[in-house]
């Protein structure tokens, strides 16, 4: 079944042609060099730069996969959650598609997908539910359930910054340029991580639960104490004890949340999941334990409608089509059913 799907939910436009789990083709426009003049995404920004180029990725998709509109089986869109003005494009050019070929149209949650990059390259055999997920990206941290592919329960999430956020937000402070999280994690890779104290911020009677804010302020105050005494931060340093703190909560909770529930397999998902140090040190930690670890090609780890496209069919098997009436949502919980 080949998925014609779409992805605009923040400042990458995107499309790509999927048969299952096979990927034909995956085409992305970033606009991070735009955005990096701002230190962040810019919302007008971002929904305007979808607008002129939606077009062309979705053209340049369907040539890459060798085929036709009217080949397409159906067309798939994120449509929450995420920047609303961003959304509303894909949604609407998606809507436009479906209405004009006659093809269904499939409403796909971003975080579903994002789990989903798991699946690319890899058989049902190999990869298939139950089993947990830790979502990481700049704007969310979840640690889910998922008991089949479209079924889905939120055991833990942040209670203020996201993992990706904290990442990005103390690369700023450390003078990196947007986005930080991935100088951040290049530069610790020659920084001594015992250098600098930071807090291990715990949620009370939470315990997957996850708060970064405490540990992002925590650094912003130690930078400036730091410029207040005319002393320097020893920034590969301190960005290594960033790195080091952030994988501890995410790692900690989430392997205590699998023995917990008794889950032999964990999977990686989100821009996060393709941090070096949380791949590396998560498979140890699940290796010791007797877990299978999971996590996507680096390629698949940040925005892409590849993603979509593999998500798309598995909603598309449960019955989870829209109508030209489907609205985008800046935001919704995974395990909302689309009605």
């Amino acid at each position: 079944m080949k998925i014609l799907a779409i992805e605009s939910s923040c400042d990458e436009t995107a499309a790509a042609v999927c048969d299952g789990r096979e990927v034909l083709s995956n085409i992305v426009a970033t606009q991070v060099a735009e955005h990096r003049i701002y230190g962040g995404v810019v919302p007008e920004i971002a929904s305007r730069r979808h607008c002129e180029a939606i077009s062309g990725v979705t053209r340049e998709a369907l040539t890459e996969a060798g085929c036709t509109l009217d080949e397409i089986d159906a067309i798939g869109v994120t449509y929450a959650p995420g920047l609303i003005g961003s959304l509303l494009v894909g949604v609407n050019f998606a809507k436009g598609l479906a209405l004009s070929s006659g093809k269904p149209l499939i409403p796909v949650h971003h975080l579903r997908s994002h789990i989903a990059a798991n699946y690319i390259g890899r058989t049902d055999d190999r990869l298939k539910p139950p089993f947990l997920s830790l979502v990481v990206s700049g704007g969310h941290s979840h640690l889910v359930e998922v008991s089949d592919y479209t079924d889905y329960r939120i055991v833990g999430r942040t209670n203020d910054d996201a993992a990706g956020e904290c990442f990005d937000k103390t690369a700023r402070c450390l003078g990196m340029s947007y986005p930080g999280g991935v100088e951040l994690d290049k530069i610790a890779q020659t920084g001594n991580a015992d250098r600098y104290k930071l807090p291990w911020p715990h949620v009370d009677g939470s315990p997957y639960d996850f708060s970064f804010s405490g540990l992002k302020t925590a650094v912003i105050n130690q930078v400036h104490n730091a410029a207040q005494h005319g002393e320097q931060i020893d920034v590969p340093d301190m960005a290594a004890a960033i790195r080091r703190r952030v994988c501890d909560m995410l790692i900690d909770a989430t392997v205590r949340a699998a023995t917990d529930l008794g889950h032999g397999t964990v999977v990686l998902s989100g821009g996060v999941s393709a941090n070096s140090e949380l791949r590396a040190r998560m498979s140890d930690e699940c290796a010791h334990r007797g877990i299978t670890l999971f996590y996507p090609e680096l390629k698949y780890c940040g925005d892409n409608a590849a993603m979509v496209g593999v998500q798309a069919y598995y909603e598309y098997l449960s019955g989870n089509l829209a109508d030209n009436s489907l609205n985008a949502y800046a935001t919704m919980p995974i395990d909302n059913i689309f009605k």
